[in-house]
């Protein structure tokens, strides 16, 4: 199993419209449909109103890398370009 968890430290105001996108474009239930997905979920933090936590879980890390190769996961960092300024990744295998 893999477990990623990445935090998006959006630009100054922008994490509202960063998620409302992603989710208007389906790239979440796009992620959510693809085989090996077991958990896609994005919360907000609390405390920083610009940052924009998503935690994943996948089967293997062969579901992972078959993620990575996805139209919807290359128009995610299109519009991550648009509305983040700084990507942090934890990755954990089990």
């Amino acid at each position: 199993m893999e477990i990623l968890n990445v935090t998006y430290k959006c630009k100054a105001g922008m994490r509202e419209k960063f998620l409302e996108t992603i989710k208007s474009e389906g790239l979440d239930a796009a992620s959510r449909a693809e085989a090996g997905n077991i958990k896609y979920d994005f919360y907000f933090a609390d405390a920083d109103p610009d940052e924009l936590f998503l935690f994943e879980k996948w089967r293997d890390e062969e579901a992972v890398k078959s993620h990575n190769t996805e139209p919807h996961f290359r128009r995610f960092g299109e519009l991550k370009a648009e509305f983040v300024d700084e990507t942090i990744l934890e990755r954990y295998s089990k």
